[in-house]
């Protein structure tokens, strides 16, 4: 579990590609300090196992599904990373709960200048979109980030100079691709409503959730 807050950025030095996999050897120094094998390492926003490390360096091996579902097959050495270790209990949840688990791969459309702020537009697929609501939360690349706008294909986010400084989406462009996870909690919420319970008791996904408007103001929610 992660939190979205970027501890610091790394580079990419090596790619070692198997048939349909691939290890990455990463540079580092912040996520190295404390860092014991099989640890978990969020790497542009992608929950990875430390499989090897020493103090400069640490391995993770990335499995076919991971880089059919992410933009990792964009990187290539040299290029930057962002990197957050997975929440220690009692620490600080600066930005909101990041499983690691990207749902889709986004394009940025647009990107301008509102004072101080970067404006940056993503085309988003409609298995996150569907997520996405103004002034929720969303994990970019595996930076919290809050929704400014949404569309029904895109939405809008804002960058401060000091995450656009101490991210990659700092060096982004308008076409480049970025790991996008939804919000967690909308995926459960989708999931509880989906069920309803029968007369015997037992619980079935249903194709048409009982949660209308109508049943909502006659329990007093509206």
């Amino acid at each position: 579990m992660f939190t979205g807050i970027i501890e610091e950025m790394g580079i990419l030095k090596k790619i070692q590609r198997g048939a349909d996999s691939a290890r990455l050897t990463l540079e580092a120094s912040e996520v190295l300090k404390d860092v014991r094998l099989g640890d978990s390492i969020a790497v542009n926003g992608i929950c990875l196992t430390v499989v090897d490390f020493n103090e400069r360096f640490f391995d993770a091996d990335v499995m076919a599904e991971t880089l059919r579902k992410t933009n990792l097959e964009d990187l290539k050495p040299g290029d930057r990373v962002n990197l957050e270790r997975a929440l220690k209990v009692g620490g600080r949840l600066g930005g909101h709960i990041v499983s690691g688990h990207i749902d889709g791969v986004g394009i940025i459309t647009r990107q301008h200048k509102e004072d101080i702020a970067v404006i940056t537009s993503i085309r988003a697929p409609a298995e996150v979109i569907k997520y996405v609501v103004k002034k929720g939360s969303v994990a970019i690349d595996g930076i919290s980030l809050t929704v400014v706008d949404c569309t029904n294909d895109s939405f809008q986010v804002s960058l401060i100079p000091h995450t656009a400084s101490l991210t990659t989406l700092g060096y982004k462009k308008t076409g480049d691709r970025v790991n996008l996870e939804a919000d967690i909690i909308g995926k459960y919420v989708e999931r509880l409503v989906g069920f309803n319970t029968d007369e015997a008791g037992s619980r079935a996904v249903s194709s048409q959730s009982k949660l209308t408007m109508d049943y909502l103001a006659e329990k007093g929610f509206l």
